[in-house]
């Protein structure tokens, strides 16, 4: 595992110039091959390093979703939305986690909040 350090003047440069977006990247390629785990256990530092990364937090909110880590994914769906009020595939996330979790009834605004963003989203669409 890589570790991240917070950036120092003095500190040497990284070997490439980007290594949080090499392994976002990397990342991105083990959600694609459905290694849900692997892509969160990747994903992870990056979200610490960079709290505000939307694209790399719901990717890790969706690894973790499709790996049934469902209250990791509910909480990460949740961050989303507290940095990106707007990303509506964040609100599916949320209502389809707490949905696996039996928890319809807290589910259905976020449900329903999601199809009033994005009509795909509504049931039987």
């Amino acid at each position: 595992m890589t570790d991240f350090t917070p950036f120092s003047p003095t500190a040497e440069p990284p070997a490439t110039p980007h290594p949080l977006a090499d392994e976002y990247a990397r990342a991105h390629l083990f959600f694609e091959a459905r290694d849900y785990t692997e892509a969160a256990r990747i994903l992870a530092p990056i979200v610490d390093a960079e709290p505000a990364h939307v694209a790399a937090r719901l990717l890790l909110a969706r690894s973790y979703y499709h790996s049934a880590q469902l209250r990791r994914a509910e909480a990460e769906a949740r961050r989303v939305i507290t940095h990106a009020p707007a990303e509506t595939y964040a609100y599916l996330l949320l209502g389809r986690s707490l949905e696996r979790q039996n928890r319809s009834e807290d589910a259905a605004p976020y449900l329903r909040l999601a199809a009033a963003m994005d009509s795909s989203y509504a049931r039987g669409a």
